[in-house]
């Protein structure tokens, strides 16, 4: 066997998107158009220079290290949420979080460049990371080498059925509240519920059950009804009443 040496990973800083919690980020990237990212570079790596004609590529490679799992360890077997979460596969096979180096991968859309009293920033969309998560690399999409048309997706082959989502009328003037705060926020609650963020064991049930996500620094609650979901209220994370 040969001599394995020892891996030292320096992330470029991390990345800040709506998404504060696991529940309700989409499972893959670029489901979510509405949710912008902005990956902010430690010092170290805050030389503009490193991004020198990165807006030449309309996407990018981000990788980034599962670093609220990471201290869980990993597992060789797991269920991807795909199956019902009722079957394993190898963890090599999925994009479980769970993985022996805590690594992941996601391939998002370039936005712009902000650089201004030294600090560096890139902003993205249709991310799928958690708010904080350690940027360890970056690298440009090359449409001709990394998309591969007859390319089979095993058990994740096709694209996942979407639901309708409406707002009760309770919600109107929060909506509108909030709005001016988040400008893509009706887009971005729309999108991430249409790709049912639910458990994947509750997928086929109709319960009328309410739900809750947090989006930015607001809590979304939400019902399923007849393949549904209807949006109850849009509150600060602070409030305890609904809207």
């Amino acid at each position: 066997m040969p001599e394995q040496h020892e891996i030292n990973l320096h992330p470029l800083g991390v990345i800040h998107t709506p998404y504060r919690q696991k529940f309700a980020i989409p499972r893959q990237p670029n489901l979510v158009d509405a949710a912008f990212g902005e990956i902010v570079f430690d010092k170290e790596f805050a030389d503009p220079n490193m991004l020198r004609g990165i807006e030449q590529f309309s996407h990018l490679w981000l990788l980034f290290q599962f670093h609220k799992t990471v201290e869980q360890g990993w597992s060789p077997m797991v269920r991807p949420p795909r199956l019902g979460g009722n079957k394993k596969q190898g963890v090599l096979a999925t994009r479980s979080t769970f993985r022996p180096n805590g690594i992941g991968m996601s391939v998002v859309k370039y936005d712009s460049i902000q650089h201004k009293n030294g600090r560096l920033s890139l902003r993205v969309k249709g991310v799928d990371l958690l708010d904080g998560t350690p940027i360890i690399d970056i690298k440009p999409y090359v449409p001709w080498a990394d998309s591969i048309p007859d390319a089979t997706g095993g058990f994740a082959d096709g694209a996942p059925s979407t639901m309708p989502v409406y707002f009760e009328t309770q919600c109107a003037n929060q909506l509108v509240h909030w709005q001016s705060r988040y400008p893509q926020l009706t887009a971005l609650i729309e999108q991430v519920l249409a790709q049912d963020p639910r458990p994947a064991y509750k997928a086929k049930q109709d319960s009328d059950e309410e739900y809750g996500m947090s989006l930015f620094d607001l809590n979304i609650r939400w019902r399923v009804n007849e393949h549904a979901n209807y949006v109850t209220s849009i509150i600060h994370n602070a409030q305890r009443k609904d809207c």
